[in-house]
């Protein structure tokens, strides 16, 4: 499956208002109540699983990063642990494909709780738009990551758009790509990061389902916590 972005916009800079959200309350108390539903139809969902089937390894430890009630984890695909990390128990908690689950929110504190290369996948499925600090997060997710292991961020063209960040509100579909690219460029020690529709026989009149990816550098120093 190929994918393309035109280009990572490596000096774009990130001003503070460009992560401003109309909500701006406590994120525990707009997803305090469980949404046991999904956020894309089934085909987006089937293709979410392709690409975990594709892109990361059989009997890997994964971490399944704004994790909720489903990580589209692809039937028959061994996994040695899947870590779900959110922030309502309750939907992690129905989540048939955890082993493991913690509440935390990276927008309040972006250090994630687990030791340097632990994971050999990270993935963020339909939640990066909500990410107030996406850099620093980016930079954790490297420093979880094991050499080689790889970055899966997957998109759709829905949100929540009083939690969504300014920067993604007033951004198209292919600056989405471009944008999420940017923030694995800025956070440093990415490398092959690729990007695209990840279903363009199906979308539409299905949902769109986008992805950009990433791999931690094997040679390269691991980034300290901030």
């Amino acid at each position: 499956m190929g994918y393309q972005i035109r280009r990572l916009v490596t000096e774009l800079q990130f001003p503070p208002k460009y992560f401003e959200r109309e909500d701006e309350r406590d994120d525990r108390l707009f997803y305090a109540e469980p949404r046991l539903v999904v956020h894309i139809d089934d085909g987006a969902i089937a293709t979410v699983g392709k690409l975990f089937r594709d892109f990361i390894p059989v009997d890997a430890v994964v971490l399944d990063l704004m994790s909720s009630w489903r990580s589209h984890w692809p039937p028959g695909h061994p996994k040695q642990q899947l870590v779900g990390l959110g922030l309502n128990a309750v939907e992690m908690a129905n989540n048939p494909d955890l082993d493991q689950y913690l509440v935390h929110n990276v927008n309040v504190d972006p250090n994630l709780p687990f030791e340097d290369e632990t994971f050999d996948a990270v993935v963020i499925t339909v939640s990066v738009q909500y990410l107030t600090s996406p850099i620093e997060t980016f930079q954790q997710v490297n420093r979880v990551l094991r050499p080689g292991g790889i970055l899966i961020v997957t998109f759709s063209n829905r949100r929540f758009p009083t939690k969504a960040v300014r920067v993604w509100r007033n951004t198209s579909d292919r600056g989405h790509l471009e944008l999420v690219a940017a923030y694995m460029d800025h956070a440093g020690n990415f490398e092959d990061i690729k990007g695209g529709l990840a279903n363009p026989n199906d979308s539409p009149p299905g949902d769109p389902l986008f992805v950009v990816t990433g791999r931690k550098a094997a040679s390269q120093t691991v980034p300290s916590a901030p």
